[in-house]
């Protein structure tokens, strides 16, 4: 699965998602650190990437409705420390489906995962 990762997220998320064989880059690897959410979205648009982040910014449903991108997973936990972040992306795409995700809006906290597929 071809994934960008935003600038809020540790970047060792992209090294633990390359591992298990995901093609995963990052906003900051692409020089495009502290660049408006338009441009961000814009970029993974363009390369055809799941975009992973914990904006909040990216969390309105009407501006990001599913299938209206390649698939974006907001991450929202109570305590997003680094190692927990890390540990829950990882278990998210070593469970769950992720290949059949496209186009979708999905929301994982600790305990749950929303994913809301395109109609």
């Amino acid at each position: 699965m071809k994934i960008k990762l935003d600038e809020n997220l540790p970047a060792t998320v992209a090294e633990v998602l390359r591992d298990t064989g995901h093609d995963a880059d990052t906003i900051p690897e692409e020089g495009l650190a502290g660049e408006p959410d338009s441009v961000v979205r814009h970029a993974a648009q363009e390369s055809g990437r799941f975009f992973i982040t914990q904006d909040l910014d990216f969390s309105d449903l009407r501006r990001f409705r599913p299938g209206s991108h390649h698939g974006l997973l907001l991450v929202r936990l109570a305590v997003p420390g680094r190692r927990h972040l890390i540990d829950r992306i990882h278990a998210l795409f070593a469970t769950e489906a992720v290949e059949s995700w496209h186009g979708p809006f999905v929301v994982a906290t600790e305990l749950k995962i929303r994913v809301r597929r395109p109609s």
